[in-house]
């Protein structure tokens, strides 16, 4: 017979109260939702559905990873490294250069060249040799599979940097996704594009380098860079990095004794031992502090600093402090990024998708419900209810995992709204039927729930495989349709079956009915 127990009853009914009462920010005002975060307690909901960038408006991105530069650097990595084996190795050499994609070395025994691509051959696969006519000199290039391997690394490197450095901003759901062999396309919701430009578009590439003591004259071992203030005045710094950006492990924005704006910054152990060393052997010398090539701050160290722990200033405004402090903390892109295209989609767009969106829904649901009331009466009017219930939950866990609700994820709710109704003709239908076979009224809705239950979980399974398959292989706009079409059908699922149940089983033991209006 069917039946229901209190228990199941009242978790039912604790759902429909989540549903109702984490979707209601979405139903209030500003000024209101405003009110809520002020006033009521942390666990309270305040959380609204996150609209994507063709409904809220925001900054659209397309950047090119200059590929031709990281080739460039790895070459002369290349030929670093063969410049180093040599040492280690105590062999003569002529000469090493870098070459396009690839370095050449030429040296003074055939031996000794052997051994060189040997050691060569050992610690990078993917290489290709070519012998010079004499024997004494050797090219070796990258093949296509190591091309390969160094820019997937770097793209991926590229959209991990630009996520974090998005993520800091506190931006909800961005978009960023590789597109051909050198491009990303980036999309946040909400953001302008010029500080989401400035934000990404720094390689941010830090790193700490003694000043030269002879101004006048540039040391071969020197190099000559702008201060970021003064850009026509150049200052002569030491090649060689003696801490790296790597080695920071957090920085955050905050204020030196005199109220000005500074980046305080903390160094991992092997930082802060070379900063202490660095520090005691070179008391009264400047240390410039470059970003970009970019001399930030060059003071002098007055004395040993020993802490791991540090400041950089450069008459800094509190928003600059905090862009740097954000941009060290994300790390440094393994190559520049060039500008293709650059868009703004203006909310008021956004605003007319919404409204477009809220008609279509409000039509599509006033459609169904009236077609439910018509066919089936007072059964179709629990189902109605269980509609709205199941409304609600779409909305609430929307809210509550902050998915992004974007154009084609409004049209998966007005979708879901015409296929939450059907497990409940499934079951009245087979209702009917049983009531025409001649049985009671009991068993008739006892054996409808039990007898469509298997067709209503395979349909709506069916239909959930190619939700998460369109979740896994698509992007942007087709992700958020499967988003809400997934939530949609697990949401139906619930409201069709048990809310609804629910509902039968409280009218019929209340009025102990005998006949069924259906």
């Amino acid at each position: 017979m069917i039946q229901m127990s209190r228990g199941k009853i009242f978790l039912i009914l604790a759902v429909c109260f989540y549903g109702v009462f984490y979707s209601a920010p979405n139903f209030m005002s500003n000024d209101a939702r405003q009110w809520a975060v002020d006033s009521l307690p942390e666990w309270a909901p305040k959380k609204t559905v996150n609209l994507g960038l063709d409904l809220r408006g925001g900054a659209h991105l397309l950047y090119e990873v200059d590929m031709d530069k990281v080739f460039a650097e790895r070459s002369d990595v290349l030929a670093q490294d063969i410049t180093e084996i040599i040492r280690e190795k105590k062999f003569k050499k002529k000469s090493v250069t870098s070459i396009e994609r690839g370095a050449h070395a030429s040296m003074e025994v055939l031996e000794e060249v052997l051994d060189v691509k040997a050691a060569l051959r050992k610690s990078n696969a993917g290489l290709l040799f070519t012998t010079d006519a004499d024997g004494l000199g050797f090219s070796v290039q990258m093949g296509e599979d190591y091309i390969e391997e160094i820019r997937d690394q770097t793209i991926a490197q590229v959209i991990e940097v630009v996520r974090r450095r998005i993520d800091e901003l506190g931006t909800t759901e961005p978009a960023i996704a590789r597109q051909g062999e050198r491009r990303v396309v980036i999309q946040v919701p909400g953001a302008d594009s010029a500080q989401l430009r400035e934000l990404v578009g720094k390689t941010a590439k830090m790193g700490f380098h003694l000043v030269g003591k002879d101004q006048a004259r540039k040391k071969i071992t020197e190099l000559s860079l702008p201060m970021t203030e003064e850009p026509a005045q150049k200052i002569n710094v030491e090649r060689r990095v003696m801490i790296s950006g790597e080695m920071l492990t957090k920085a955050q924005p905050s204020f030196d004794q005199n109220g000005q704006a500074v980046v305080s910054f903390g160094l991992n152990a092997v930082g802060a031992r070379k900063f202490c060393d660095i520090s005691r052997k070179n008391v009264g010398t400047r240390f410039a502090i470059v970003l970009d090539k970019e001399v930030i701050s060059a003071p002098v160290i007055r004395e040993a600093i020993c802490g791991g722990q540090g400041q950089i200033s450069g008459d800094f405004d509190v928003q600059e402090a905090n862009n740097l402090a954000l941009l060290l903390r994300a790390g440094a892109l393994p190559a520049d990024l060039k500008v293709v295209e650059e868009r703004t989609v203006g909310p008021s767009l956004g605003a007319d998708s919404v409204a477009a969106g809220k008609t279509a829904s409000m039509i599509g649901l006033a459609l169904v419900l009236v077609f439910m009331f018509v066919s089936y009466g007072t059964f179709g009017l629990m189902a109605n209810v269980a509609l709205a219930v199941n409304v609600t939950l779409i909305l609430a866990l929307l809210s509550s995992i902050q998915a992004t609700l974007t154009l084609p994820g409004i049209a998966g709710i007005v979708l879901t709204v015409g296929m939450a109704v059907d497990a409940n003709v499934l079951i009245f239908e087979r209702i009917r039927e049983e009531i025409a076979a001649g049985r009671t009224a009991l068993s008739a809705i006892d054996i409808g729930y039990s007898k469509a239950m298997s067709t209503i979980i395979d349909s709506n399974l069916t239909t959930l495989i190619a939700a998460i398959i369109l979740f896994s292989f698509g992007t942007g706009p087709i992700k958020g349709f499967s988003v809400t079409l997934g939530i949609g059908i697990m949401t139906s699922m619930f409201s069709a079956i048990m809310v609804t149940r629910m509902m039968v089983v409280v009218w019929i033991k209340k009025n102990k009915v005998k006949t069924l209006p259906i």
